[in-house]
Parts: structure tokens; sequence; C-alpha cells
């Protein structure tokens, strides 16, 4: 049997997340091939709270074809590409029995997607990055500068689109880190990443904007996995959350900001004065971004700052594997993959409590972040604190 491992934030579960699945499944063997996702807590990559709650988007997942979901903490969930990356495929490495690891791609070229990688790790790369950045532009163009001049033009698209962008990353962490995991690329189909555009295969973008403007998704998303989400707290409110967010970061003192990821050239003075004076997230994100530091970089700083992450907290792969949600299937690979696993394999949040240590402090700022989000739902029972501490893993009857 193969163990397919697929890196997600499920921003929610939709149409495309159900169609890479069937694509794994036939590619390996219907019926016989295992699907691990590692997704995002409540805050996600592109810098802000997820749609739904890392519960209800687990559910969903499991309803929609995986068969298990484990959380990314937090630390690694607001990294950049990289961190993100990393973090995730340490995950499934971690747990011992993972196969194959699949990713969307917009180019579907495994061959130069690695190529891309292997520029990436060159001992010069740097000094080429380097050299880009100091002519002004962002970080994003250096790249694919530098990429160009030492890996040529296949290296320069490999990482021109948002999904390939992260399928590099994907291959950087499967070539430098201590496992034995194939790539598994998936050619995107529907909208593109972040279209706001409909189709019959829409973008997690798409149904964010309907939800946001109170429209109905069902249509979009696999009845199974919308029928969780629709059974669960409800989606997360905007305007609670930015309140909530800028109530933090306006108590934050300057010594907050300096300790930040990515803090470095004066940024973080440009955001703590920002957070300090200006009245919504997204003029903060226009007064500190420049051309040099991207709005996703400023974003995922803010995030970092009111929910108490520092620079360091996503070194190395997380401390610890936490069940989110399984079907039986599931059930079986958590118990296959007992006597393999590198972390511990976490259903019960109580026993780190014991343990203590670094895998404590990482679950601390989760269960924080979750509690925040908690305020956010219109459900009151929802409001309680020690959201992450009480819940246990959802499973999912097939």
């Amino acid at each position: 049997m193969y163990i397919c491992g697929i890196v997600c934030e499920y921003n929610p579960f939709h149409l495309g997340h159900r169609y890479q699945i069937e694509c794994v499944k036939r590619a390996l063997g219907d019926g016989e091939t295992g699907i691990v996702c590692v997704m995002s807590g409540d805050f996600v990559q592109r810098g802000e709270a997820a749609a739904f709650t890392k519960f209800d988007r687990a559910r969903a997942a499991v309803a929609g074809g995986a068969d298990l979901v484990l959380e990314l903490p937090l630390p690694w969930s607001l990294s950049s590409a990289e961190g993100f990356a990393r973090g995730a495929v340490g995950a499934l490495g971690a747990l011992g029995t993972v196969t194959h690891l699949a990713f969307g791609s917009e180019s579907g070229k495994l061959d130069m997607l690695e190529r891309a990688a292997q520029t990436l790790a060159l001992p010069e790369f740097d000094e080429h990055l380097r050299a880009a950045l100091r002519s002004g532009v962002s970080y994003a163009a250096a790249r694919q500068t530098a990429l160009a001049r030492l890996g040529g033009e296949e290296a320069f698209d490999a990482v021109g689109a948002p999904n390939d962008i992260l399928a590099v990353e994907y291959l950087r962490a499967l070539q430098t880190l201590p496992v034995r995991i194939r790539p598994l690329a998936v050619r995107r189909c529907g909208a593109a990443h972040d279209s706001d555009a409909p189709c019959a295969m829409p973008s997690a973008s798409f149904l964010r904007a309907r939800l946001e403007a109170g429209e109905d998704i069902g249509a979009y998303m696999p009845e199974q996995a919308f029928a969780a989400l629709q059974s669960g707290e409800g989606p997360i409110s905007r305007t609670k959350m930015e309140t909530a967010l800028l109530s933090r970061l306006r108590f934050l003192p300057p010594e907050a900001f300096a300790v930040l990821p990515d803090a470095g050239e004066g940024l973080h003075n440009r955001l703590c004065r920002a957070a300090h004076t200006e009245p919504t997230l997204r003029e903060i994100i226009a007064a500190a971004a420049t051309k040099r530091y991207p709005n996703a970089r400023i974003r995922r700083m803010l995030m970092c700052a009111a929910l108490g992450i520092r620079a360091g907290d996503n070194a190395g792969i997380p401390p610890y594997l936490r069940v989110l949600a399984a079907n039986a299937a599931g059930l079986k690979i958590l118990r296959d993959a007992q006597p393999h696993a590198a972390l511990p394999i976490v259903t019960k949040p109580a026993k780190l409590r014991e343990t203590g240590g670094e895998a404590l402090r990482i679950f601390e700022l989760g269960a924080a972040a979750s509690d925040l989000c908690g305020l956010c739902l219109e459900d009151t029972d929802a409001v309680r604190g020690d959201r992450d501490w009480r819940r246990s893993p959802a499973v999912i009857s097939d």
C-alpha cells in the first residue's frame, strides 16, 4: 500500500482538491493508496486567519477524500514558502510510512521543478541572489533573476506561478531532509490560484469571496465536504478577527516587533509604527510594504506579532504530529506508523503538559490562536477557552 502525503490549507476544501486526490489515487493505484494531509491550522501561509477553524476544515477534508489530517503547527503555517514546505515535508517524513508527496503544479513538469530546486541549493546561488537584491527589486524577482543566471530559462519559469513556487520548495525539502519520499506533480486544473473568476472548478479565493459576501458555496464543493462544514462551527467573522488582531497589535511594545521572523533592515520599525497608527490591517500593510517587502511578507509578520511568534520558532521541523481527523483507513495508517514515527503522535493534547519542553511551547502558541478564532465565531459555546486542549480527533465514518 502506498501512503501519499499532501500539504494543504483547504481554505476551504473544494472540487479542485478532490480532483487532486483522485489523480493521486489513479496514479498510484485506486483503492490501495492512503492519503495523509498536513494542513495549516487556524492561520494560513498568506498571512491571515482561515475561513473556517482547523477542526471544521479537517473534517471536510476527510469527508472529501483524505484519510488522515495532521496539523501543521502555527509557526510553520505562517512561514515563508521555504519554512512552510520544510515543516510540512518534515512532518510527513517523521510519520515514517509516507511513500509519496503529491503537490499541485501549474506546469506539471517535475523534471523542470527538480532542476530549479537543485539550482537553489547551489553554493553560489546566495551570491547571485544578493547581487540581484542590491538592484532594489523584490525578493521574488531577485530569486527569479538568480535562477535564470544559474539554471537557465527553465529554472526561471519554474518559480513564476504560485503552485510551482511551492512545488520547488517541497522538492528542496525532499532533497535536504532525511526522508525517503518520492514526489508526484499533479497538473493544476480549473481556475488559477487566487482567481476570483467563476468556473466549474473555482479557486479557494473565489469561494472565500462568495462566503464573505454571504453567498452559498455548496455548488463549488464536494457534497460531503460541504455537509461537514455546514455541521461545524461556521465561518470565522473577518470583522471580529480584524478587531481582535488590531487590539493585540496596539498593545505590543517596539521590542516585540524586533524579534519577529524576517524582521531585518529596519522593517520591524516600519511595521511597529504602522501597527500603532493605522486604523485597519489593510492600511497597516500598505504603510509598511515596499517594493522590496511584498504584502504577503508583511501580512505574515503582522500575524506573527499578534500571535506571539518569534524568529526561530519555525526552525527545523515541528516537534510533534497532532491528529485533527481520520477515517477508518486513516486510523490504520496511524496504527501502522506508531512503531516508525520519529515524533510523538498527539491525539490527547493534555499529554503534552506532562512532557513539557519545546513541544508544549509550540502547542500553546497554536492553542492561543485557536482560542482567538473561537472568539470570532457566532456560536457562543465555541467562544469557550482552551479549545485545543479539549478537542480530540474527529473520526469520520466512511
